[in-house]
C-alpha cells in the first residue's frame, strides 16, 4: 500500500522523522455518523489544505474545470468557494467524493466519474443517463448542487421542520436496509436522506474516521467543543474528567486540546475521573484513605492522619463502588515521609527536589517544575537534610505536554512518559495543538523521557472504498 505524507506549506515545520506506521481502528455507529458542527464548518480546511489532500492522493488535484460561475477553476478551489458559498464542511465534500466515485484517490479517473463526481441527481430508480439528471452533470455543477442540497435543502428543513423530506430526523425512527435507524443529530439525518443505505453511510464514516480523526496517545486531555465535557485519553479509552477540582489537581489545563463529538466517539468510554487528587476519603468500612493519582494509601491511625497535617474530619464519605477501581498501595504510618509530596530546595545548591514517601526525585529545569507543579510552593531544606532521601529517577513533564529543546525545531508530546516525535507541521496542526504550547527546555529535560514511537502522521492510506449508493 503506497503512503504519502500531507505536507503544508506553512512557514514553521518541525524537523522530520522516520515515517510512522499509521493505525486505524473503524467502529461504525449507525444512528451517528458525524455532528452537525462538523457538517456546517465551512472554515475547516483552507484553499491550500485542500490542495494539499488532493495532491497526497490522486489527481484531481491538478485538474480545472469550469465552475457554476463560467469561470475555469482548479478543483481545490471549486471545492473551497462552494463549501463557503453553501456552509458545508469541505471534508464532507471530499469525502463524498471519495464514497461516490472514489475521485480522491483515483490516478485516472473517466470522464463518467468526473462529470456524477457526488453523485447527485442519481437514484435508485434512475440513472446519469435520464433527461432529468443533465442539468446537474458537471464536476463543479455536482459538487455546488450536493452541498447546496445539504445545507439550503436538508439542514433548512431539518431547523425549521425537525426532518428532511425523505422523513429522517433525530429522534425519528426509519427502516433502512435491515436496520430501524434513528438518527441522533441533523446532520446524520441529512447524510442519510441523501444516500439512503447504512453501507454507504458507513463507507462515509470509515473515509471520515480514517481522515479526519486521530488515534490520540495516552495522556492527552481532549475536550468536546460542544457541551465543554473533558476527557483523559488513557489505555485507548477516553475517561470523563467530572469535576473541575479533579483537572486542577491531576493536569495543565494549558495542555487541553479542543475536539469534536466524532473525535471522541472513536475511543471506547472508560471509569470516570471525578475525585480531586490527595483526596481524603472514607470508605463504608471507616477506612480512611488518602487518594495518589489512582492509587489508595490508608491511615493506619487517627495519629497517623495528625501527623501529616490532616483531621479525620475533613474525609468525604464514599461508597465501595466509589473507590472499587483504585489500587490499594502501602499504609500511612506516623513515620511516612511526605505522603502528598513536596518541593524541597538545597539550600546550598539552589536544586529542587519532589520529595514523596521517603524519597527525592531530582526537578531538572524550571520548565518542568512550573508545568508540574502549580500549587506546591517551594520549602528550603536545612543541611543534611536531603540526604536522608535516596534519589530516585528525576522529574518528568505531565502527560500530553508539548516539548522541544531550545534551539532544535524537534518537537515531541509525553506519553506514557515517553516522548513521541511529531513527523511534521501538518501533523502537528491537525492534532489540535498550538504552537505556542510547545515549551522550549534544556537537553537534559529532554532526554530523561525514553524516545518513544513517531505519532500517526498525516498519511494517505489508499483506502479501496468503492462507489457506493
Amino acid at each position: 500500500m503506497k503512503r504519502r505524507l500531507l505536507l503544508s506549506s506553512l512557514a514553521v515545520l518541525v524537523a522530520f522523522s522516520s515515517t510512522p506506521t499509521a493505525v486505524f481502528a473503524f467502529e461504525f455507529t449507525p444512528n451517528y455518523v458525524i455532528s452537525d458542527a462538523e457538517m456546517t464548518d465551512a472554515a475547516s480546511m483552507t484553499r491550500a489544505q485542500i490542495q494539499a489532500f488532493l495532491d497526497a492522493y490522486g489527481t484531481l488535484g491538478s485538474r480545472s474545470f469550469e465552475d457554476v460561475d463560467g469561470t475555469t477553476k482548479p478543483s481545490a478551489q471549486i471545492i473551497f468557494d462552494a463549501a463557503n458559498r453553501n456552509r458545508i464542511s469541505p471534508k464532507v465534500i471530499l469525502v463524498t467524493l471519495q464514497k461516490e466515485q472514489s475521485l480522491v484517490d483515483d490516478t485516472s479517473p473517466k470522464q463518467s466519474q468526473l462529470d456524477w463526481a457526488m453523485g447527485y441527481g442519481i437514484c435508485d430508480s434512475c440513472n446519469h443517463e435520464t433527461e432529468a439528471a443533465q442539468r446537474f452533470k458537471g464536476f463543479a455543477k455536482q459538487v455546488n448542487s450536493a452541498t447546496l442540497q445539504f445545507g439550503e435543502g436538508y439542514m433548512a428543513d431539518l431547523a425549521a421542520f425537525g426532518k428532511t423530506i425523505a422523513g429522517f430526523g433525530p429522534g425519528v425512527s426509519v427502516a433502512v436496509d435491515d436496520i430501524v435507524l434513528t438518527p441522533a443529530n441533523n446532520a446524520t439525518a441529512a447524510l442519510y436522506t441523501y444516500t439512503p443505505h447504512t453501507h454507504g453511510n458507513q463507507n462515509f464514516s470509515k473515509l471520515w474516521q480514517r481522515w479526519f480523526t486521530h488515534d490520540y496517545p495516552d495522556g492527552t486531555l481532549l475536550q468536546n467543543v460542544e457541551d465543554g465535557g473533558v476527557w483523559l485519553i488513557q489505555y485507548g479509552m477516553r475517561r470523563p474528567i467530572t469535576s473541575r477540582a479533579a483537572l486542577l489537581t491531576r493536569f495543565n489545563e494549558k495542555s487541553i486540546v479542543p475536539v469534536t463529538s466524532t473525535s471522541l466517539a472513536v475511543f471506547p468510554t472508560g471509569r470516570a475521573i471525578s475525585l480531586p487528587n490527595y483526596s481524603l476519603l472514607r470508605s463504608p468500612r471507616g477506612t480512611v484513605y488518602l487518594l495518589v493519582d489512582d492509587t489508595l494509601r490508608g491511615f493506619v491511625s487517627r495519629e497517623a492522619m495528625r501527623s501529616v497535617g490532616l483531621n479525620p474530619e475533613d474525609a468525604l464519605e464514599v461508597s465501595l463502588e466509589d473507590i472499587a477501581a483504585y489500587k490499594e498501595g502501602p499504609p500511612i504510618t506516623s513515620d511516612s515521609v511526605y505522603p502528598q509530596g513536596a518541593l524541597l530546595q538545597d539550600v546550598k545548591t539552589g536544586g529542587v527536589f519532589f520529595v514523596e514517601n521517603g524519597s527525592k526525585a531530582p526537578i531538572m529545569s524550571r520548565e518542568i517544575l512550573n508545568t508540574k507543579f502549580t500549587s506546591l510552593k517551594i520549602q528550603p531544606a536545612e543541611a543534611g537534610e536531603l540526604d536522608a532521601y535516596p534519589t530516585v529517577a528525576p522529574v518528568p513533564f505531565p502527560e500530553g505536554t508539548l516539548i522541544g529543546e531550545t534551539g532544535k525545531s524537534d518537537v515531541y508530546v509525553i506519553s506514557n512518559g515517553e516522548r513521541l516525535p511529531i513527523p511534521n507541521g501538518e501533523t502537528f496542526l491537525s492534532y489540535g495543538w498550538s504552537w505556542d504550547r510547545v515549551i522550549k527546555t534544556n537537553e537534559r529535560s529532554v532526554a530523561i523521557h525514553p524516545l518513544g514511537e513517531p505519532i500517526q502522521a498525516v498519511a494517505a492510506d489508499e483506502p479501496n472504498d468503492t462507489q457506493s449508493l
